[in-house]
């Protein structure tokens, strides 16, 4: 009796999950969290940047607005600005933040930036729309960050402060680390749990084609690749830390649903870019590009994303809450 029970609940369980599976496949992927690289133009010169400066188009804000609406209507419940350097444009920036909260509703809105160009201004006024704060910082020793071409010797004085100004305009403050030649073997503890950040991204330097991969391109990352062994020896080093979010290559390279300037979704498997949003629509351009669901669910894609304040009026961005 107890064996049929067994099989009993064993087929339910494959039914449901064949169910959902199905059911999932018809409807198509929804963009949960989207990566907006609105612009390619950026201040520094790090030498393994794998979204280089190529163009320097930027869309015009009432186009991107449309777009981001459709985006919202697909699904999208978390938005990340990114760059290039978002703060070159600190305008088109606070109004896109603004308007995802204000009127997308979204739950959660971030943005990734090195940090040289934020104004304690810009957290004032948009920091209550604002939910991630995500500061790149390869290195505690600035003549790393010199060599790796983050900036002039000032990147660690700038990360502290914007730390402060985070704690200060209740703004979640991540730190976004890329584990490569010059730092895998650095110990950064002790800075780390100084600043105490909600997350420590630590990414493996990863190849591009097209964009850091050889001498023709913009950007050549090879000098600075590490082994996956010299990676995990960094991520080992590191483990005590609360906030370490470990990111190889084998979850990185395909993980991350990125919309460029041109609001097309790009295909890090080699293929064209999809058609822009706004021209065949979310569902069309979703099916045209490959985006592994999987190793986005693996790498922790779905975390609690919203700032502890508003987590009673949206809810947390948790994953039990998702039909995946």
């Amino acid at each position: 009796m107890g064996t049929i029970m067994w099989l009993l609940a064993l087929f339910t369980i494959i039914f449901i999950s064949l169910h959902h599976l199905h059911t999932r496949r018809n409807r198509g992927q929804i963009p949960v969290s989207v990566n907006y690289h609105f612009t390619r133009r950026c201040n520094y010169t790090c030498g393994f940047c794998f979204h280089t400066a190529s163009t320097s188009y930027i869309e015009d804000p009432n186009r991107a607005k449309e777009g981001l609406r459709l985006l919202a209507n697909a699904g999208m419940r978390k938005l990340n600005f990114a760059g290039g350097e978002p703060f070159l444009y600190p305008k088109f920036l606070g109004e896109m933040i603004d308007f995802c909260k204000q009127d997308l509703k979204l739950e959660s809105v971030s943005i990734v930036t090195n940090g040289s160009l934020i104004r304690e201004d810009f957290l004032r006024k948009h920091g209550k729309n604002l939910d991630i704060l995500a500061v790149s910082c390869d290195s505690f020793d600035e003549a790393t960050n010199i060599q790796i071409g983050r900036g002039t010797g000032t990147q660690v004085k700038k990360l502290c402060e914007i730390a402060r100004w985070c704690e200060k305009y209740g703004v979640l403050f991540k730190i976004n680390t890329v584990v490569n030649r010059l730092n895998y073997m650095e110990d950064m503890n002790e800075r780390i749990g100084e600043l105490k950040p909600f997350r420590w991204k630590c990414f493996q330097v990863l190849i591009v084609a097209g964009e850091n991969d050889t001498e023709e391109t913009l950007r050549n990352g090879h000098k600075f690749t590490i082994s996956d062994g010299e990676f995990e020896g960094f991520c080992e080093r590191h483990r005590g830390q609360p906030s370490l979010v470990p990111e190889p290559n084998s979850l990185m390279a395909k993980s991350y649903l990125i919309l460029d300037e041109y609001l097309r979704f790009l295909d890090r498997t080699g293929k064209q870019p999809s058609r822009p949003i706004l021209e065949v629509g979310v569902k069309k351009a979703l099916e045209s590009v490959f985006w592994d669901e999987g190793a986005f669910l693996e790498r922790g894609g779905l975390y609690d994303w919203v700032k502890p304040e508003m987590e009673k009026s949206c809810g947390k961005g948790g994953r039990e809450e998702l039909d995946w």
